[in-house]
């Protein structure tokens, strides 16, 4: 994910408009900041940078089984389950603790057996596409007529009626495409960090979720109309609905299946979208209001669009063959621990890790297998440079965050606690976890921290960073920064930090993409980060006190 709203999709500018932290006020804090600052000695540091930056690294082989061999892991599907158990074996393999931990019910797992997409007449046509996730199959092969639909009304449907019987339904008209006329890599530039290392504190009286009830009634009246005209675009008998997607050059992002559903009048809430069906493809609660669903990168789209333009009837012949998982509707998050070390501090708790599920038109490697595979050769590198940690570290990969930190918050509300009313219950860890690091905006090297508006842990981490200063790492910012599984930890108190990125190529090219693949992957940036987290990780769980925290809001 990205710490931005983003508003390619409704699914994306709702995920992200969730993900926005509950901001605390940094005034107060658990300890004192008076008190000296812990550092691990030279050698450990040294230890450290030499088992995760040199020939020992391992983490580049992590993220190429998990994504070449094992591939896109959409939540509840067999490659999310398989992804899993691999990553807990492996963890197991390197002297750690593994086990799985169910959450949900989540609902259907989805996976794509058999596809092919092409125009077939007035001349053969290759497409650049893939079915949504969660999409039912086709009748077989459909071979068929496309037709465009515009309608910007209910009553615009009437002119379409006992016309879309077995038809290839083109759902909106053409998306004009500009060139491309900036870098499609960047890496952050000094005067970018530098304003984010002066950002004010967050206003901890601000909306939480920064989104107005007017903008909730207009993204509720959008999805609603989506719904009431694919549900009559079923029932005219329609064979296909295919969408036009983001991007350009070939690069198209993909995600979940409408369900034709239509949200409660009663929504009001971002958290009211996520436990409505009709916001929910997996939920089988929407599997009769769904038709197949079929993304068509821009181009293709808009040329068989202007194709129609001209009465030329174009004939598509698309299958898809999707397979539905109903026997276990439960999700797992892998969890793996190095046991702490100090009788006295050893059931105290540091955690790190990402979120393993991912979108299925490629193979996650950026998100957020690159967040996972670091995180988890970050507990490698402490485990190989024989490190003795204090407390205990434990490494969380999460299933459904691209559905709504589904598989963290689900954890923290179990271990952590949650909050009910306004008011925050807390579970049995709240008191042992320290700080929860993750790594989730992409390939691009660790710039610093944001510290999610607690002032009280930047002299820590201002310390800790001295020895990466070398490696471009020197940046703390006191600003918030949403859109990851770190939330599901600062919602409840507890300290939940993000890393600063280089951006690279996340949001124009990778992020939910088609080219979500390893060859994207910079493997210097990887072997940096996992340092970085070691050393976080390390020192975390060898100071005398658990890192302060913020005053509760």
């Amino acid at each position: 994910m990205r710490p931005t709203v983003r508003m390619r999709s409704g699914r994306r500018f709702l995920s992200a408009v969730l993900l926005l932290s509950f901001i605390a006020s940094g005034s107060a804090f658990a300890q004192s900041t008076s008190q000296a600052v812990y550092s691990a000695p030279k050698e450990a540091i040294d230890k450290i940078r030499e088992e995760g930056l040199g020939k020992n690294s391992q983490v580049m082989q992590t993220l190429s089984y998990m994504t070449d061999v094992i591939g896109g892991r959409l939540t509840g599907s067999p490659n999310m389950k398989r992804a899993n158990e691999w990553t807990r074996d492996t963890m197991i393999k390197w002297g750690m603790n593994g086990r799985l931990e169910a959450w949900g019910p989540f609902g259907r797992g989805w996976s794509l057996e058999r596809f092919t997409a092409q125009v077939e007449s007035p001349q053969l046509i290759p497409l650049i596409a893939y079915p949504k996730a969660w999409s039912p199959s086709t009748d077989g092969l459909v071979k068929s007529e496309a037709v465009l639909f515009e309608a910007r009304t209910d009553a615009d449907f009437d002119k379409y009626k006992g016309k879309l019987k077995g038809k290839i339904v083109f759902g909106t008209n053409v998306r004009p495409l500009k060139p491309i006329d900036k870098p499609l890599m960047q890496r952050l530039s000094d005067e970018e960090l530098a304003k984010m290392a002066n950002a004010p504190a967050p206003d901890p009286s601000a909306d939480p979720f920064g989104i107005k009830p007017e903008q909730i009634k207009q993204f509720v009246e959008m999805i609603n109309f989506q719904a009431r005209k694919m549900r009559f675009i079923k029932s005219e008998g329609a064979a296909l609905f295919v969408e036009t997607s983001g991007g350009s050059g070939g690069t198209m992002f993909v995600q979940g299946a409408s369900t034709g559903m239509e949200l409660s009048p009663n929504t009001k809430s971002i958290e009211d979208f996520f436990t409505d069906p009709a916001f929910n493809p997996q939920n089988p609660a929407a599997a009769d209001a769904m038709m197949p669903q079929l993304t068509v990168a821009a181009e293709d789209y808009n040329r068989i669009v202007r194709m129609i333009g001209f009465d030329q009837k174009p004939v598509l012949s698309v299958e898809i063959k999707a397979n539905f998982s109903d026997k276990d509707q439960m999700s797992y998050n892998t969890i793996a621990e190095i046991p702490g070390s100090d009788p006295s501090l050893k059931d105290e708790i540091v955690m790190l890790g990402g979120h393993l599920d991912s979108w299925h038109s490629s193979t996650g490697a950026t998100d957020n297998g690159a967040g996972c595979a670091v995180a988890m050769e970050a507990a490698r590198i402490i485990i190989a440079t024989g490190q003795k940690p204090r407390r205990t570290i434990r490494v969380a990969l999460w299933s459904g965050e691209e559905q709504g930190l589904y598989g963290s918050a689900a954890f923290v509300k179990q271990h952590v606690g949650e909050k009910t009313g306004g008011n925050l219950v807390k579970g049995a860890e709240w008191d042992k976890i320290s700080a929860y690091y993750n790594l989730d905006n992409g390939t691009g090297k660790i710039r610093g921290v944001y510290l999610q508006g607690n002032a009280a842990v930047k002299p820590i981490f201002a310390k800790w960073l001295e020895p990466f200063a070398d490696l471009g790492a020197q940046t703390l910012t006191l600003a918030n920064t949403g859109g990851t599984d770190h939330l599901s930890f600062d919602m409840v108190g507890v300290p939940g930090f993000q890393f600063i990125q280089d951006p690279v190529e996340y949001e124009t090219r990778t992020h939910h993409s088609n080219q979500d693949n390893f060859d994207r992957i910079q493997a210097e940036d990887m072997k940096q980060a996992a340092t970085i987290m070691a050393a976080f990780v390390y020192q975390t769980a060898m100071m005398d006190g658990k890192l302060p925290r913020k005053a509760s809001k």
